[in-house]
């Protein structure tokens, strides 16, 4: 190799000067942009209540697969009720707060309900410190709300066995990390002179390059992105998450970003993976809006209905997504009551036509939804 060619991209002669080419771009920008409108469009159409379901479907998602495409698996329940009680959205019942989830929780609100603010260095060190409120991230004790220092070697990301390492990427050393932040941060602050959508794939890859935490920052990479796709929208709302889709397209997105790495300051392949994985996030929230949409359908045809508290509590369960089958020792397990009291309570679903049993499925029986 030519030892005069720059490794990574942040030794290029030309490094931060990002180059993209427009004209490819245009295309892909124009029809996420379309895209936006179309679910913008049918969102005016519900009540605020409704849209309220619908952002707190996409945060939920969000938080989850921020954490999942590192490994880190949350608890449904308690992140759909963590946000629920920030965001002021009644969902029944709330799980019991867990403080990892609530880290993540308050991470992604800030970023995407305060968006218009400024982000400093100690808005950043507010975020790692809410990820791990430990001080350590599984058993290894990380420097949290603070710059990285390499003490125990440079920043790499690496796969394989201890014996035969695979390095994909080095991040700059840590006595650059100072002016490096601050020329991001002042970057990120200034009136944007790119495209706003452009400006968050940018923003998400300049700060992943920089890597300049022990841990986290594939998260907190994915939070500025949302934060910069907030301001793109001009609404602290989420409708859509773009974690959810890298999580779908995990193997792609940590090829797309190692290329990236090794290919100069032109990144133009980058953004127009970034744009089109942003198209997708927002058709797959329509699947996220048909379902918020059929719940309201649901309680308006039963708008009448005498329903009993367990009857709701557990109807709503499974109107937001109910994993396996609902039999009436689930019932009973769910609505904290006895198997003969569940039975009854879904009995007298199936008379009202609000319930149905499935076939088959084994020796229980199953319950959904009628139609």
């Amino acid at each position: 190799m030519d030892t005069d060619t720059p490794l990574y991209i942040w030794q290029a002669a030309d490094w931060p000067h990002w180059r993209y080419d427009l004209n490819a771009l245009a295309a892909p920008l124009a029809e996420v942009s379309h895209a936006q409108g179309v679910l913008l469009g049918r969102l005016a159409d519900v009540g605020m209540d409704w849209r309220d379901s619908a952002s707190l479907a996409a945060l939920t998602d969000e938080v989850l697969h921020t954490s999942a495409i590192e490994g880190e698996l949350l608890n449904v329940m308690s992140v759909r009720s963590s946000l629920a009680r920030r965001l002021g959205v009644d969902i029944g019942a709330l799980a019991p707060a867990d403080r990892q989830v609530e880290g993540v929780v308050e991470l992604v609100l800030n970023a995407t309900r305060d968006s218009q603010a400024a982000l400093t260095a100690e808005r950043l060190f507010g975020w790692h410190a809410a990820l791990f409120p430990t001080g350590y991230s599984g058993l290894a004790r990380i420097n949290v709300g603070g710059w990285r220092d390499d003490a125990d070697g440079p920043m790499q990301v690496v796969s394989g066995a201890l014996t035969r390492p695979r390095v994909h990427f080095q991040a700059p050393p840590a006595q650059r990390l100072p002016a490096d932040m601050q020329r991001f941060l002042d970057w990120i602050n200034a009136p944007a002179k790119e495209p706003a959508l452009i400006r968050a794939g940018l923003g998400h890859l300049w700060f992943v390059t920089l890597h300049p935490f022990d841990d986290g920052n594939g998260r907190l990479a994915r939070a500025i992105g949302e934060l910069l796709l907030a301001r793109a929208d001009g609404s602290p709302q989420r409708f859509y998450s773009l974690s959810a889709q890298i999580q779908r397209e995990r193997s792609h997105y940590y090829q797309i970003l190692e290329a990236t790495q090794k290919d100069g300051m032109d990144v133009t392949n980058w953004l127009l993976w970034f744009l089109a994985a942003l198209h997708r996030a927002i058709q797959h929230a329509h699947t996220t809006l048909d379902a918020v949409l059929a719940k309201a359908r649901f309680w308006q045809r039963f708008a009448s209905t005498p329903f009993n508290p367990r009857q709701i509590k557990l109807l709503n369960r499974l109107l937001d997504g109910f994993d396996g089958k609902l039999t009436t020792r689930r019932w009973a397990s769910m609505a904290n009551c006895s198997q003969d009291t569940a039975l009854r309570d879904i009995n007298q679903l199936v008379a009202w036509g609000v319930l149905q049993r499935l076939e088959g499925g084994g020796r229980s029986v199953g319950y959904g939804v009628n139609g």
